[in-house]
C-alpha cells in the first residue's frame, strides 16, 4: 500500500514546484495537497500567524491525519512555528519545510545568513536556527538578510527585480557569513544560480525537506 504525504499551503505559487519535488523524491507516494491561499496574505499583514490562523491550520493537520497521511508537510516557513503546536494535537509527524535546511546549516556553518523577502519569513527562520543549535548544543549566529523590495516587484509583476533584489542581498550577506539560506521555499528555482555567484554554500529548502522525509519514512 503507498504511503501518503499531505503538503499543506499557505499559497499558489511554491505547489507546482514543490510537487515536481515530490514526484522525484517520493515516487511511490500518493500526495495529497491542501492550499489556503488567504493566510500568506493574513500572515504579511499581521506580522505573525494570528490565533485565527494557527486554529485553521491545525484544522488543516487534522484533515490530512483524517484521510491517511503518514507524512504532513507544512510547506510556508512564515507558519513554521504552528507546527509545534500541530504536533501536540495530531498523532501524525509533522515536518517543517525547513527543518533539514536548518539542520545542515547549523552543523555546518557558525554564521549564517538568512534570505527572505518577508520579515515574516525571516523571522521564524532565524528562530529554527537557534532550536536547532540547541539540539546540537552549538552557538550559532543568524545574520538578517532581508530583501528589501523583492515582495513587491513580485506582486507588481516584475520578477526580474525581484530576482535582481534577491541576488543583491545574497551578494552583501556573502562576505559576513560562512552560508546562506533560502528561507521561502519559492526560492530554489534560484538556488543553483545564487550558489554560482557566491563562493560559500547556498541552501534551498525544498530538496533537502523531501530528502529527510524519504531517509526517515519512506522505509518498508
Amino acid at each position: 500500500m503507498k504511503k501518503t504525504i499531505a503538503a499543506i499551503y499557505t499559497g499558489k505559487g511554491l505547489a507546482d514546484p514543490l510537487q515536481a519535488v515530490i514526484n522525484r523524491t517520493l515516487p511511490d507516494w500518493r500526495l495529497i495537497s491542501i492550499i489556503d491561499d488567504q493566510i500568506i496574505g493574513e500572515v504579511k499583514e499581521a506580522g505573525s500567524p494570528t490565533p485565527e490562523i494557527y486554529q485553521r491550520l491545525i484544522s488543516y493537520y487534522k484533515a490530512a491525519e483524517a484521510m491517511g497521511a503518514d507524512v504532513i508537510l507544512n510547506t510556508c516557513s512564515s507558519v513554521g512555528d504552528v507546527v509545534y503546536e500541530g504536533r501536540k494535537q495530531v498523532q501524525v509527524p509533522i515536518v517543517r519545510i525547513d527543518e533539514a535546511m536548518a539542520r545542515k546549516a547549523v552543523s555546518e556553518s557558525s554564521v549564517i545568513g538568512v534570505v527572505a523577502t518577508l520579515r515574516s519569513t525571516l523571522d521564524p527562520t532565524m528562530r529554527l536556527l537557534q532550536i536547532e543549535a540547541e539540539k546540537l548544543g552549538k552557538t550559532v549566529t543568524p545574520v538578517d538578510g532581508l530583501a528589501d523590495g523583492a515582495y513587491q516587484a513580485l506582486v507588481d509583476g516584475k520578477p526580474e527585480l525581484h530576482d535582481e533584489c534577491i541576488a543583491k542581498t545574497v551578494m552583501a550577506l556573502a562576505e559576513k557569513v560562512d552560508c546562506i539560506l533560502l528561507a521561502q521555499g519559492s526560492m530554489a528555482r534560484m538556488e543553483q544560480k545564487l550558489g554560482q555567484m557566491v563562493s560559500i554554500p547556498v541552501y534551498a529548502s525544498p530538496q533537502l525537506c523531501l530528502n529527510a522525509i524519504r531517509d526517515e519514512y519512506d522505509k518498508e
